[in-house]
């Protein structure tokens, strides 16, 4: 028998039957999946990429690295880098144009300062 999911909702707390609680998670899936939609292989790869790099060097990162790492064309990767900063907010560019900021990182100072396993300091984003 399922029991109800007990959820803090502004600072209150609530219980939701189970059977509800599971069908809002199916639905923020499916919801999920839709909006990666636009994404090809380059583009996780890039993403991918950029958090990886962010965390390594604590910098942020040129487009020419993302160029030269994964064998993209400068012109490609730019309308990657684009696609990634105009849907769902991925990364951000800074006024260089070089990413700063690639979920759920950022080389930008930040109330969450974070210090990986691997002993890496960094923002949250």
């Amino acid at each position: 028998m399922d029991s109800d999911i007990r959820i803090i909702s502004n600072g209150s707390l609530t219980s939701l039957p189970t059977v509800d609680w599971k069908r809002l998670v199916l639905e923020a899936i499916k919801r999920g999946r839709r909006r990666l939609d636009f994404m090809s292989e380059e583009h996780h790869a890039i993403r991918r990429s950029a958090v990886t790099e962010l965390v390594r060097t604590g910098q942020p990162i040129k487009p020419e690295t993302f160029a030269r790492q994964l064998d993209i064309s400068a012109s490609r990767t730019g309308e990657i880098l684009d696609d990634l900063e105009r849907n769902l907010f991925f990364l951000v560019r800074n006024d260089e144009g070089d990413v700063s900021w690639a979920f759920p990182v950022t080389t930008d100072r930040t109330p969450h300062k974070l210090t990986f396993s691997t002993g890496e300091p960094l923002y949250g984003a």
